[in-house]
């Protein structure tokens, strides 16, 4: 719709801004199949009359009140602009806000420093809308580009279950608002009423993040928060009502986006760098999968290497410096990528479970499945069977050795048969020789359950030792290069 402002100009007799004026006057009176009888070329104070005056005040009654009028019984369809913004807001699950993870990242999508497909091309039909992660490209200057990941909290499919549940709860069979039915819950009244994120707010919700949560935990999730302002309080005086849905909803789907920055890989852990989210939607740091390395003669070296790394990985997540016991309720090769500097992380964070070694955890609290938990107890789960991890009070400190000995490592270390181990291109036939007569039998406790801890523990100590001096050191190894070099420690 046009807007013209032929009143003020004209009272003002300002020969640019009645030029202007008229221009857009004469737009609206074209849309509207009708001429000017009196155009007006030139603005001069002198020669204004009342005819001239008229004519404008005309053109302008003829603008705002019957052009917009005409437009709509025309039945002209949207710009193609709004109709792709609007094709990306429901991509993203901006219209489901605040039942979603947050917004620090939509500046940049819609700035177009976020790059993907879909994004380039909303108009076109893709599998990618059904798919949960997928690649992309991020930029800070337009300049340089890197890869990120773009994932949601869980997949489409899934997102739509558990809304059309979220309806159903309140005898909805259509849509609903979604962040209005979540609002009336008691769990939701009992946070936005407290300061604090407390163990009984969080009790029977699914992520193994809260199986056992201790309140310093729980301090540590709030002044980690990154969607908020004010990041380091453990005090939530400075979240909206808002700003605790968003945290409460993603506590209940899908903790990966908390762990990444509960846990930063700047402080040292294992995890990618968390870029920020855009509705439903979340970015991190991207890597390449370690199922490139499966199958390859030339990666054999590096194969050893990835799982020297892995069991490094496995040991720092149990005993670190914060007193939090970090573990794997289940593992799968997609749960690890390898970076350009050939260092591994952690890409899905979805499956870790935490417990606190310093305040310890309850008593593991009767099961909220069903009918017994309310409707954030399942989120993210769609119509399956409530599944929540086992008992805190039942993991054992092997258990991330067990599952990695028995899921990843054989697949590194041995032939696909998995009866003997692969010959490595270096020099040393002693070395290859231990390396086939030692791993099968040291993987074959490390992957026994029921080994005592100190017999797991202690094969774990001799495959490390056996497969550390035969991990390479080259320039394309930068995170242990040149140091390695020099110091057999890294």
């Amino acid at each position: 719709m046009y807007q013209c402002e032929c009143v003020s100009v004209c009272l003002c007799m300002c020969e640019r801004i009645c030029d202007t004026c008229m221009r857009v006057c004469v737009q609206c009176v074209v849309l509207l199949s009708i001429h000017p009888i009196m155009p007006l070329k030139r603005c001069d104070p002198s020669a204004v009359g009342f005819v001239r005056l008229t004519v404008c005040v005309l053109s302008w009654l003829l603008c705002v009140c019957w052009a917009p009028t005409v437009v709509e019984a025309a039945g002209t369809p949207p710009a193609p602009q709004q109709k792709a913004l609007s094709l990306q807001r429901a991509f993203l699950g901006l219209d489901k806000c605040n039942a979603c993870v947050g917004t620090s990242i939509c500046k940049k999508l819609l700035k177009d420093q976020i790059r993907f497909d879909w994004w380039m091309s909303p108009d076109t039909t893709l599998p990618l809308a059904e798919k949960q992660s997928f690649p992309g490209n991020l930029t800070d200057d337009s300049l340089s580009w890197r890869p990120v990941v773009l994932s949601f909290l869980s997949s489409p499919r899934l997102h739509s279950s558990s809304d059309r549940s979220i309806c159903r709860s309140v005898g909805r069979q259509g849509p609903c608002s979604i962040e209005a039915v979540l609002r009336v819950t008691p769990r939701f009244q009992s946070l936005n009423q407290s300061h604090l994120l407390l163990p009984h707010i969080v009790k029977g919700l699914a992520p193994p993040l809260l199986r056992c949560p201790s309140q310093r935990l729980l301090d540590r999730v709030v002044r980690r928060y990154a969607e908020v302002v004010d990041v380091g309080s453990v005090q939530m005086k400075h979240f909206s009502e808002r700003d605790k849905l968003r945290l409460l909803y993603t506590l209940a789907v899908n903790q990966q986006p908390l762990i990444l920055q509960m846990f930063p890989g700047t402080e040292g852990w294992p995890f990618p760098r968390y870029q920020g989210s855009c509705g439903r939607l979340m970015v991190w740091a991207s890597s390449r999968p370690l199922w490139d390395l499966y199958g390859s003669s030339r990666e054999l070296i590096q194969r050893v290497d990835v799982a020297y790394q892995l069991l490094q990985i496995t040991q720092g997540l149990g005993h670190n410096s914060l007193g939090f016991l970090l573990y794997y309720t289940r593992l799968e090769e997609d749960m690890f990528g390898l970076l350009d500097d050939q260092r591994v992380f952690i890409t899905d964070a979805s499956s870790i479970g935490v417990i606190d070694l310093e305040q310890g955890f309850p008593p593991d609290p009767p099961s909220q499945t069903g009918s017994g938990g309310d409707i954030f107890s399942c989120l993210g789960q769609g119509a399956s069977p409530c599944h929540r991890s086992p008992p805190c009070s039942s993991v054992r400190p092997t258990q991330s050795l067990t599952l990695l000995c028995t899921a990843l490592l054989p697949r590194l270390l041995l032939t696909e048969r998995g009866a003997q181990p692969t010959r490595l291109p270096m020099e040393g036939e002693a070395e290859v020789g231990r390396l086939a007569r030692d791993v099968p039998l040291l993987l074959g406790v490390c992957a026994d359950p029921s080994q005592p801890d100190w017999r797991i523990m202690a094969a774990v100590g001799s495959l490390m030792d056996l497969l550390k001096p035969m991990r390479p050191c080259n320039p394309r190894y930068t995170y242990r290069y040149p140091e390695c070099r020099y110091n057999q420690d890294y």
